[in-house]
C-alpha cells in the first residue's frame, strides 16, 4: 500500500537549512530528506517542471525556457572534484528548433559577437559603459558598434542594453552573406517509395499518396521548391515530371549494381511549374503497382540514385521501406535470433554501407528520413544509420497493415500530416559554447560531428532534440554564473539564412547541498538514458543496465556519506531527487534496455533511436507515462486558456493499486511509444453519468477510438483535457479505448500500467536491491 507522507524532523539538518541565507523555499523543499523505504507518495499532483535556477529576479526573467535548454544541474559545481562528490552527471538537453509562439527576429546589418570567442551578444553580458561590453563566456571586453546604439524597438539612441538581443535569451538573426558558403538552397523534397509485393500487401502507398496530395500546397517552401519521386522493387523507377508533358513518364533502371540517372533535368522539378503532373503521378501510383509480384527490395541502389539526384541542391530524402533490403549494394540478411535479441552484436549495423551513404549525404546537405512499415524483421540497426548520420528522423510502424492494423494506419496518417507540413531548416550547423572552464565531450542525437563543438545538420526539424555531456576542466571559483549558448545556423524553407541563438544562465556554487538542491531529475534521467544506449551498443546491454543501477547506488551512497550522515537507517535522498530510483527502474523496463527475449530486435532499436532524438517532455512520458482518473474530473485548479477551461486532474502513481472497476482512467504514453499512446479504460460499472449514450467513450473499428461530443459537463471537461494534451505535442497521439465489461479488459489495462513501472512489488524489490548494493 502507498503509505502516508513520511517527513524527517531532524533538528540538526533543519537548523543547517535554516541557516542558509537567501535560499528560496523551493530549494529548501528540494533538500528535504526523503526515506524512500517509507515514503511512497512521491509524485507531485501535476507533471514535474524543471527546477528554477537560484538567480536574481532580473536574470530569471530573461533566462532561456527550460523547454528549449535544460541542464542536469541548475546549480553548477565550482570544481570537477565537487561534481565527482555529488555523483551526478553534468550535461545539457536541447530542443533548439522547437515550434515557438514568439520569436524575436533581429534584422540588423551588424550581428554583434565577441571578437575573441565568437559568442553572440545576449542578456547575460555586462555593459561596462555605453561603448564597451564584457563577454559572459570568455570575460574579454568588446566594443559596442555604432549601429548597436540604436534600439529598433523603442526607436531611440544610446540604450544598447535595451536592444532585443540583450532582452531575450532566444532570438533569431537574419544572417548576411558572411554566413553563406553558397547561395541559400531551395526547399527540395525527394520521395523514395518501396513498391514491392510486400509494400502492396501492407497498403501504405495509397495513404501516402492521399496525404501528399492533400498537403501538397502546405509543403514548406516558396516559388523555388523542388520535388521528385523514385520507386523501387528489384529495379529502380524514375519519373519525368518536366513541365509540358501530357502525363508523367516512368524511366526504369534495371541494372541495380551500376545505378545511373537516366535524365538530369527532369526528375527533380519545380513544384509550382509541374504541380498538375505531380498530382497525376500521386493519383496513379497506387494502381500502377497493385498487381506487383516482385518480392525483392533494391533499397541500397535506390538510395544511391537518390543521392545523385539531390547532389546539385541538397534537401530532404523521405524513404518508405517495408522489408529487409535484398538486392544490390546494402543488401542484408536476417540476423534476428529469438535467443540473441539483446546481444550487442545485433544492436550494431551489419554493414557500413548506410553510414557511409549518410555521411556522403551530410556533406552534400542532404538529410534522410526513414519510414519503416514492416511486418517482418528489416534490420533497423543497419537501416537507421542512413538517418542517424544525416540528421534525419526514423519512424517505425511494426506489423503495419492498412486493414488488419487500423491503429498503426491511423498513426501513420497522423504522423504524415505533421511530417509533411512541419517547419524545416536546410544546410544547418549548430555550435554550443560554454563558460571558460567548462568543456563538452560527448553529443547525443542524429547529426555528424564536424569538430569538437560543431554539429552538421543537413536538415533540422522542430521535433528533434539533442543531449550533451560536459565536464569541468578548470575551477569556476572566479565566476558566480555559468552560461551556455547554442547557435543554430540554417536556411529557411523560404531561402533565408538565419541564426537561432539560445543562451542559458545558471549560478555557480561551492556547496554540495546547493548542487543537490538544483538537480533536475528529469534531465539527469534523459542524459543517463542516452549514455546507457551508447553503452549497450559499445559494450553490452547488461553493462548498460548495471551502469544505470550504479547511478542510483552512487547517488544514495554519496548523499548518505556527505550530507545525511546523521540518519542511521533507511534510504535517504533529497526530495528533489526522490523520483530518481523510480525513473531508473522505469528506464530498465523500456524496450531499449530490458533483457527479455520477447522484445523484437527492430522494436528495441527503434526505442533506442527515440531515446537519442526525442525532446525531454516526450521522452519522460515514454519512460514514466502520466496516469489520470477521469470520471471524477472537475474544474478545480483548471487552466483558463482563450475563453476555454481546461481541467487539470491530479497525477496517479503507475500502479494497478490505483485502478478500480468503478472509474475511467487515462494513461498518456507520449507520442513515441511503439504501440498506442493514449490509453483510456472505463467500466460498465462506472457511474451512470459516465455511461450516458452507449458509454462515456465510443470505440470505432476504423479508428483506434474517439470521444463522442456529449452534452454533459463531464464529457466537455474530458474532451477539453484530452484536446489540450494533444495540442501540447508535435505528433498527435492515437487514442486507444479499452472497455471493462463481461470480457474484462481491466486486467489488460492493469498489465499496461504494470509494464510501465511499479509492477506489483518491483519498485520495493528494486529499492531493496539498491540498499543491498549501498551497504556493500
Amino acid at each position: 500500500l502507498f503509505l502516508s507522507n513520511f517527513v524527517f524532523n531532524d533538528p540538526n539538518l533543519s537548523a543547517a537549512l535554516g541557516g542558509l541565507s537567501g535560499v528560496p523555499e523551493l530549494e529548501v523543499e528540494a533538500l528535504r530528506p526523503v526515506n524512500l523505504l517509507q515514503e511512497r507518495n512521491l509524485l507531485p499532483p501535476r507533471p514535474l517542471e524543471a527546477p528554477e535556477p537560484n538567480l536574481s529576479a532580473d536574470l530569471k526573467k530573461v533566462n532561456c525556457s527550460p523547454q528549449t535548454f535544460r541542464c542536469t544541474l541548475t546549480s553548477i559545481p565550482q570544481t570537477q572534484a565537487l561534481l565527482n562528490k555529488a555523483r551526478l552527471p553534468l550535461g545539457l538537453v536541447l530542443h533548439p528548433f522547437r515550434d515557438l509562439q514568439q520569436l524575436p527576429v533581429i534584422t540588423s546589418n551588424t550581428i554583434v559577437r565577441c571578437r575573441f570567442c565568437r559568442t553572440y551578444i545576449n542578456p547575460f553580458v555586462t555593459f561596462l559603459d555605453q561603448r564597451r561590453w564584457k563577454c559572459n563566456l570568455c570575460y574579454r571586453v568588446n566594443d559596442v558598434p555604432d549601429e548597436f546604439m540604436y534600439n529598433p524597438v523603442t526607436r531611440s539612441y544610446g540604450e544598447p542594453h535595451k536592444r532585443p538581443e540583450v532582452q531575450n535569451a532566444t532570438v533569431e538573426f537574419i544572417a548576411s552573406s558572411d554566413y553563406m558558403l553558397r547561395p541559400p538552397q531551395p526547399a527540395a523534397y525527394l520521395f523514395v517509395l518501396d513498391v514491392s509485393h510486400n509494400a502492396v500487401e501492407a497498403g501504405y502507398l495509397k495513404y501516402f499518396c492521399e496525404a501528399l496530395l492533400d498537403k501538397l500546397d502546405k509543403l514548406p517552401g516558396d516559388a523555388r521548391t523542388k520535388v521528385g519521386f523514385l520507386t523501387f522493387d528489384n529495379t529502380v523507377h524514375f519519373y519525368n515530371l518536366q513541365e509540358g508533358l501530357s502525363q508523367p513518364q516512368m524511366l526504369v533502371v534495371s541494372d541495380v549494381d551500376d545505378i545511373f540517372i537516366p535524365s538530369h533535368d527532369s526528375l527533380m522539378v519545380n513544384l509550382k511549374e509541374s504541380k498538375e503532373l505531380v498530382k497525376d503521378l500521386l493519383t496513379s501510383l497506387p494502381a500502377m503497382f497493385s498487381q506487383s509480384k516482385e518480392t525483392h527490395s533494391a533499397l541500397g541502389p535506390a538510395l544511391q540514385a537518390a543521392l545523385k539526384l539531390m547532389t546539385p541542391t541538397g534537401g530532404r530524402i523521405s524513404v518508405f521501406q517495408t522489408q529487409l533490403p535484398s538486392l544490390g549494394a546494402g543488401a542484408l540478411q536476417s540476423r534476428e535470433e529469438p535467443n540473441q535479441r539483446s546481444s550487442s552484436k545485433h544492436l550494431s549495423p551489419a554493414t557500413d554501407f548506410y553510414k557511409k551513404l549518410a555521411l556522403d549525404c551530410s556533406g552534400l546537405q542532404i538529410g534522410v528520413d526513414l519510414f519503416l512499415l514492416s511486418s517482418q524483421y528489416a534490420d533497423l540497426a543497419s537501416l537507421a544509420c542512413i538517418s542517424k548520420y544525416s540528421a534525419g528522423s526514423v519512424f517505425s510502424y511494426p506489423s503495419f497493415h492498412h486493414i488488419h492494423n487500423p491503429a498503426q494506419l491511423e498513426k501513420f496518417q497522423k504522423d504524415l500530416e505533421r511530417y509533411l507540413t512541419r517547419k524545416i531548416g536546410f544546410e544547418a550547423v549548430m555550435r554550443i559554447r560554454c563558460t571558460k572552464g567548462l568543456s563538452i565531450h560527448t553529443f547525443h542525437g542524429n547529426f555528424f560531428v564536424r569538430s569538437t563543438d560543431l554539429l552538421s545538420l543537413a536538415n533540422v526539424n522542430p521535433d528533434s532534440a539533442f543531449a550533451v555531456q560536459m565536464s569541468i576542466e578548470d575551477t569556476l571559483a572566479d565566476s558566480s554564473l555559468a552560461c551556455f549558448q547554442a547557435a543554430l545556423l540554417y536556411t529557411s524553407c523560404k531561402g533565408k539564412r538565419r541564426i537561432r541563438v539560445h543562451t542559458l544562465c545558471l549560478p555557480v556554487v561551492n556547496q554540495l547541498t546547493d548542487v543537490y538542491a538544483g538537480a533536475d531529475v528529469q534531465a539527469i534521467t534523459c542524459l543517463l538514458a542516452n549514455m546507457a544506449i551508447d553503452r549497450s551498443v559499445s559494450s553490452s546491454l547488461s553493462d548498460a543496465r548495471d551502469a544505470l543501477e550504479n547511478a542510483v547506488v552512487d547517488l544514495i551512497s554519496a548523499y548518505k556519506s556527505n550530507v545525511s550522515s546523521l540518519q542511521t537507517s533507511g534510504m535517504v535522498v533529497p526530495a528533489g531527487l526522490r523520483l530518481f530510483p523510480l525513473y531508473i527502474l522505469a528506464l530498465l523496463k523500456q524496450k531499449a534496455l530490458r533483457t527479455d527475449t520477447s522484445t523484437r530486435l527492430d522494436e528495441r532499436i527503434f526505442s533506442m533511436c527515440e531515446f537519442k532524438t526525442q525532446p525531454l517532455q516526450q521522452l519522460m512520458r515514454m519512460v514514466y507515462p502520466d496516469l489520470y482518473r477521469l470520471d471524477n474530473i472537475s474544474d478545480q485548479g483548471a487552466l483558463h486558456l482563450n475563453d476555454s477551461v481546461v481541467p487539470q486532474p491530479p497525477l496517479l502513481h503507475l500502479s494497478a493499486e490505483r485502478l478500480s472497476r468503478d472509474g475511467a482512467f487515462l494513461m498518456d504514453c507520449g507520442n513515441v511509444s511503439v504501440s498506442h499512446h493514449l490509453f483510456m479504460m472505463y467500466s460498465t460499472h462506472t457511474h451512470t453519468q459516465v455511461s450516458v449514450s452507449e458509454g462515456f467513450f465510443k470505440v470505432n473499428k476504423q479508428r483506434a477510438g474517439h470521444l463522442p461530443e456529449l452534452d454533459t459537463p463531464l464529457s466537455e471537461r474530458v474532451r477539453a483535457f484530452v484536446d489540450w494534451l494533444q495540442d501540447n505535442r508535435g505528433f498527435s497521439s492515437n487514442l486507444h479505448v479499452l472497455k471493462d465489461d463481461a470480457s474484462s479488459k481491466l486486467p489488460f489495462f492493469q498489465q499496461l500500467v504494470e509494464d510501465r513501472s511499479e509492477s506489483g512489488s518491483s519498485y520495493q524489490d528494486f529499492l531493496q536491491h539498491i540498499q543491498l548494493q549501498v551497504s556493500k
